[in-house]
């Protein structure tokens, strides 16, 4: 579908904004710009690492901007010169003041991961998997100064499969998200959508993840706690403590079983079995601390768990 003659500046930093941005330079869009969050030191090097957005600019040869500050005048002047029919973002990272959402005739268009007014904030696709929902999606908006809380355009609902990972689901809305995005930019230019306001009545949110955000509370059922592995995924994993270490849990699977929330009540060659307050959980994979990340097989083979073992201690 192309959009040729289009004026666009993109925004946006992680992966999940690739497919969006592709999307947009495969309908022929005249990007402007690409803005995006300045490199960051990653690894043990504390060496500075591009965006991913930024390196599929850089290898399709887009201008890039990289404010610290999204606020800062003279870059806002740089957006006033580009002039942009639309500005598009997708997990930038920043709020927008109202000085950049007055630019573009056509206004801010955001992608969401999720169906607003349900999970606005940062973290969408995590927590409706922690939160066990059997559906998400995109939403695209008309941004205002709040969070998440612009008109909304266009929605596509996407279904959650019961082992679907945060991982998984973030692949799956990222490509809806693009589809979507384009099939918005051509109703807003062609006039044939209505923006619909949102209704705060049936918000909720979805905030930044911390690192305790993945410590297993054994005495939740275990329905919660394999979700909260799947939902804590890259980063920063479900964890516990095992033996005064700590232990991350990858994967894990719902059983029947029950007794006292957190001792491990079967131990085999390849898994062992956790209580939890209702059920228990199958650990499959997992990382002690101080090791790599590994089946529980091979973990067993090398640390030795007995039932009656207590997690969380």
């Amino acid at each position: 579908m192309s959009l040729s003659g289009l004026k666009v500046l993109f925004m946006g930093t992680p992966a999940f904004a690739l497919p969006s941005l592709q999307a947009l330079i495969n309908a022929d869009c005249s990007i402007q710009g690409v803005v995006t969050q300045p490199d960051r030191p990653k690894g043990r090097g504390r060496q500075l690492v591009p965006s991913p957005v930024k390196e599929l600019a850089l290898k399709e040869g887009l201008p890039v901007f990289q404010p610290e500050k999204i606020r800062n005048e003279a870059f806002i002047d740089q957006l006033r010169v580009l002039s942009p029919d639309v500005i598009v973002v997708v997990a930038f990272g920043q709020i927008l003041p109202s000085q950049i959402l007055d630019i573009p005739p056509l206004g801010c268009v955001n992608v969401h991961g999720s169906l607003l007014p349900a999970y606005r904030g940062a973290a969408p696709v995590n927590w409706v998997v922690v939160n066990g929902e059997k559906e998400s999606g995109v939403t695209t908006m008309l941004m205002d100064e709040g969070l998440d809380t612009g008109d909304m355009l266009l929605k596509k609902k996407v279904r959650i499969a019961s082992d679907d990972t945060s991982e998984v689901l973030y692949h799956k809305l990222s490509l809806t998200g693009a589809d979507l995005l384009i099939e918005t930019l051509n109703g807003l230019r062609s006039d044939q959508i209505k923006a619909v306001k949102q209704d705060d009545s049936c918000a909720s949110y979805a905030p930044i993840l911390k690192k305790e955000d993945g410590l297993i509370d054994w005495s939740k059922d275990a329905e919660h706690i394999v979700n909260l592995t799947r939902g804590m995924l890259p980063w920063p994993t479900a964890y516990t403590l095992l033996k005064g270490k700590t232990l991350k849990i990858f994967k894990g699977e719902q059983r029947a079983e029950d007794g006292k929330a957190g001792t491990v009540l079967s131990v085999d060659k390849a898994s062992f079995q956790v209580a939890a307050g209702k059920g228990s959980v199958l650990i499959c994979e997992l990382q002690l601390e101080g090791k790599k990340k590994m089946d529980t097989g091979e973990f067993l083979r090398g640390f030795g768990v007995e039932v009656g073992d207590v997690l969380g201690l």
